[in-house]
């Protein structure tokens, strides 16, 4: 049986143990745009992009 598992979830672990550690450099600032660029091209970029504009669209109104 093979375990399969995608680069966004990869990247997102390394960058949650980057940012965790405190240990950010030019590395993990690669590591964070690796990880924004593959979940741009995820199923999850329309829920991401709707709730950021949700959210900006309510600023003005606090």
């Amino acid at each position: 049986m093979a375990i399969t598992l995608s680069l966004v979830a990869i990247l997102g672990l390394i960058l949650f143990f980057l940012l965790r550690s405190r240990s950010l450099s030019y590395g993990s600032a690669f590591i964070a745009t690796a990880f924004g660029f593959f979940l741009a091209s995820t199923g999850a970029a329309d829920p991401i992009n709707n709730l950021t504009q949700s959210v900006l669209g309510a600023i003005p109104g606090l």
